[in-house]
């Protein structure tokens, strides 16, 4: 299997070329694109990436926009923005993968501002993977903006699964009435890298609602900063939870930040960091496993 198609099933499940939308991205260029009748994706006229322009009413339909970068050296900003149209329910996945075997840095920016509509629904996931046996550096920082109109909703998943040495990755959205954002990042860190996350969410509309979902694993020498704002400017719900399991002589660091600024405004922030309980690790180690296998077993269970 060639190295890129190795990376595309590993941060877009894809085997091949996907049957609907899509934009794949490899080493900086354009390497497929398709759009449908409901789906346009075009250039952008002022930056590098592209628009994805989805028309009202658009149900059961998939947009896939990968990025591989399996040539070291290569450092890139892409700005990719995103128009629903209004009663639209779509699937949107995106995602990079670096593969570097030489000793320069290689560096996927990505910019992606979502248009939601009214009563639009999305699902949008992201993984970030890298690989590779060389020494340069792998740096993934996705930048996320959402505009939430009237009644919308979106779900988010965020993986950063393994070989990313730095990331920060910055989630910023702002809701109107009656909108929802439902958001869940899984994080794993190792060696010494590093992993920021910082999210600022406006609750502005009446009803509005969020729910930030961070797991964690941080192990080796490594370092993890979550910080979470959430403002309630209205009659609304925000939740945030961070839960982290730390290892070895890693680091983790939690930053909630609730804000109400309306009487009807109910925010919850919520943050558990800590080891792998020993009892955890004896109970299995009594069904057969080595001390590491036990720890690899609660680790990959807690990231699920």
């Amino acid at each position: 299997m060639k190295i890129a198609d190795h990376i595309l099933e590993v941060v877009a499940d894809l085997k091949g070329k996907p049957q609907g939308a899509h934009n794949i991205r490899l080493n900086g260029k354009t390497s497929s694109r398709q759009s449908t009748k409901n789906i346009e994706i075009v250039n952008k006229t002022d930056n590098p990436g592209i628009d994805i322009i989805i028309k009202p009413g658009t149900v059961s339909e998939f947009v896939h926009i990968p990025v591989v970068i399996d040539t070291g050296g290569i450092t890139e900003m892409v700005y990719n923005d995103f128009y629903i149209g209004e009663n639209s329910d779509v699937v949107i996945v995106a995602g990079c993968g670096i593969h570097n075997d030489g000793s320069h840095l290689t560096q996927h920016d990505g910019i992606h501002t979502f248009y939601v509509g009214k009563n639009s629904k999305v699902k949008y996931v992201e993984k970030h993977y890298g690989e590779g046996g060389g020494t340069g550096e792998n740096v993934l920082n996705p930048i996320t903006v959402i505009h939430l109109d009237e009644g919308s909703s979106m779900e988010m998943e965020s993986v950063q699964i393994n070989g990313v040495d730095s990331t920060r990755r910055v989630t910023k959205a702002d809701l109107a009435d009656n909108a929802s954002l439902v958001t869940k990042e899984i994080i794993m860190t190792s060696g010494t890298q590093l992993a920021t996350t910082d999210f600022q969410i406006e609750l502005n509309g009446k009803g509005s609602s969020t729910n930030i979902v961070s797991r964690s694993v941080a192990k080796g020498k490594s370092s993890q900063v979550f910080t979470s704002i959430i403002n309630g400017n209205n009659e609304c719900i925000g939740h945030s939870e961070c839960d982290a399991i730390i290892m070895d002589e890693a680091t983790v660091k939690a930053v909630p930040d609730v804000t109400a600024k309306h009487v009807d405004a109910m925010l919850i922030h919520e943050a558990a960091i800590g080891k792998i309980a020993g009892d955890q690790i004896n109970k299995l180690m009594t069904l057969g496993m080595s001390e590491e296998e036990a720890e690899e077993e609660i680790v990959s269970g807690f990231l699920r």
